[in-house]
This record gives structure tokens, sequence and C-alpha cells, in this order.
């Protein structure tokens, strides 16, 4: 049972947390916290916690138990456990903190792919995936909720369904959700021991060196700016163990489109390994390439970059393939997104600049 809450949130595996979902270092949020009087009588933690918790039910607890969001000293523990005097008991979610229950919007939502046990969707860019802090609605899982308003057996507060895995407001692509608790257990199992397939497509600034290779070094938020995560030698004591391997796919003088195929899936992991390397995604404002890194300094070229940046006002990285195990057939299930009209543009307007130079020379 330990082992299932564990695959429940599997350390929020995905590459890219946007600024709201960013949280605890093990990826949950604290909601709220409770510490039991020294005169505390032995009670059952659902009912510790119904009574102290405004509109929610002893259901909705024992769920949230059973999703392993229910700590007792640190720990996870069943409806069960009763508490004892000075126990701590906390209630946490792989989400940030947010007033209100999740409301349902009717948001467009691009469907790749939808049976009784999952969905999977192409998230655009700028689109929030949790609510949170500046973001209380206008989210992906608030679509979600509208897209499940008549599915009886769907709560979208229901912390045993739902997103197995997120990506940054700003970036593109596949997400998987899991409709039934069973489902989300299976495919956050799959997540944890890095057997689900992704591969990210991104525009960053010069050529890789080599043109492919594989960055693996720990990952953590950074001491010198906490907005940020940067790279921690792998067998140091911060940050957590992050894996990219990359393949450069074309090449377009002053930058590149790459592939990135992950093992694990950090907080801006891809992001960050890139910046390691010296070749940050282009225009990623949070780190450095929103800035002219490479070329010349002709004001032709500086208008062009500055029109290029215009083109795609974000960082240019897009979840293209997810690939993962029907967590009820077992059927081997892989999908493909197609690059977003930005990022094509983007790619287009290097394509022809670079032609454009090679035909001068």
């Amino acid at each position: 049972m330990a082992d299932d809450r564990r695959y429940d949130n599997p350390e929020l595996e995905d590459t890219e947390l946007d600024d709201a979902d960013e949280g605890s270092p093990d990826g949950l949020y604290e909601h709220f916290r409770f510490v039991a009087d020294k005169g505390q009588a032995l009670l059952r933690v659902d009912k510790f916690l119904v009574e102290r918790l405004q509109k929610a039910s002893r259901n909705r607890v024992q769920q949230a138990a059973d999703a392993g969001c229910i700590l007792v000293n640190g720990k996870p523990v069943k409806s069960n456990y009763r508490v004892k005097p000075l126990d701590l008991v906390q209630v946490v979610m792989d989400r940030p903190r947010y007033e209100c229950e999740i409301i349902a919007q009717d948001i467009p939502l691009d469907i790749v792919y939808e049976d009784r046990y999952v969905l999977v969707v192409n998230k655009p860019a700028g689109l929030v995936v949790h609510p949170g802090h500046g973001n209380y609605d206008g989210t992906l899982v608030n679509a979600l909720a509208w897209h499940f308003r008549d599915t009886p057996d769907y709560d979208v507060n229901d912390p045993r369904l739902g997103l197995v895995h997120r990506i940054d407001k700003d970036t593109s692509g596949l997400l998987v959700v899991a409709k039934t608790p069973d489902a989300k257990t299976d495919l956050g199992r799959q997540f944890f021991n890095k057997t689900t397939r992704r591969q990210y497509v991104a525009m960053v600034w010069g050529c890789p060196d080599p043109a492919e290779g594989t960055v693996a070094t720990n990952i953590g938020r950074s001491p010198k700016d906490r907005l940020i995560m940067t790279t921690f030698p792998l067998d140091g004591p911060d940050g957590k163990h992050a894996v990219t391997h990359y393949t450069t796919i074309e090449q377009f003088r002053h930058v590149s489109m790459v592939s990135c195929v992950l093992e694990t899936g950090r907080t801006h992991q891809i992001r960050v390994h890139m910046q390691s390397l010296g070749h940050p995604l282009f225009n990623d404002a949070r780190y450095g390439g929103d800035r002219i890194l490479r070329g010349v300094q002709s004001g032709a070229y500086q208008a062009f970059v500055r029109n290029c940046f215009d083109l795609c006002p974000r960082q240019a990285l897009h979840a293209r393939t997810l690939g993962f195990r029907h967590p009820h057939t077992g059927e081997e299930m892989d999908f493909t997104a197609p690059i977003p009209a930005d990022m094509s543009a983007l790619i287009d307007r290097w394509r022809t600049y670079t032609a454009g130079i090679s035909a001068k020379s």
C-alpha cells in the first residue's frame, strides 16, 4: 500500500513545472497543518480532520488518505490511523493550495485520445496546468472539470484522479490524465520506473558540440535565486538526480533545433540542462535565452532576432511525443503532437535566414 501511495505522486514527474506549480523540494504542497493537543484522546484521523476542516466530508478525507495525502509526523497514514497527543497532522497535495473548489470552465481542449481509463491532451503554450497563486481559474484543470462535468465517476477535486505529470505554462505538448484511481496508480508507477517515452523538441542558442549526448546532474532550486533551478554534482547532497539525452536535429548557424529525451522529470529539467551546456532555450527569459547570445552585431541581424522573439514569445519547447503502457489493457501506446504554429514559424524563419546567408557565401 505504501508503494502505491508513492506512485500516485511520482515526485511530480515531469519536465517543466510552471511558476504557479513550483513547491516544496519533495513535490508536495502543505494545505493544512494541525497539532493535536496534549490531552487529545485517541481518534481516527479522518474524524479528526473532518472536525477541523470546513466543507470536508469524511469520504473526501478518506480519499485523500488513500492517495497518500494525509501525513502524521511526516509519514502517510491510512484513514483509520488514531491520532495521539501532540501528533502533527498535515494535508498535502501535488498542487498549490487555493481557496476554492475547482470551477468547471468551458476552455477548449485538444484531445488526442480518450477512453474510459485515460485521456491524452495536447496543451497549448500559455495555459497553466493547475490553479494556484495568481491563477485561480482558466487552467487546464478547470477545462478538465468542464469536460468531465457529466461524468459522475470523475471528481476533479479527487487526488486519486487527474493529471499524472505536468508541463510548464509556456511549454506546449502532450499530457496524460488518469480517469480512475487504478489508472493513476499504474501510470504513476510507469513514470516512477522510467518506462514512459517522452521526447521534446526545442530551439536553443548555438550549436551543441558534440551534436548529441547525455546530461546527467542533480537539479535543485538555486541558492542564489529561488525562482530558478540549477545543476548540482551528481554525487552531492543537493538537488535530485536528472538525466536528459539530446540530439541535434538541424542547425541554423546561430541556433539549433534539438530533440530531448527524458529519463527523469525534474522542474525545468530541459531548460536547466541546456543552459548548463551553454545553449539556453531560445527566448527563455528565466534562463537567459531572451537575449541575443550568438551571431553578428549588425542592426539588421538584431532586428531579425527581435522579430523572432515576437514570433515565438515564449521558451521554444514542445512536448512532442508521449508513450506509455495502457493501465487497463497493457497495450503500448504512443502519441505525437505536431510542432505548434509559433515554433514552426520560428524554425522556418531561421531556416530561411540560414539559406540566405549560405547563398551569399
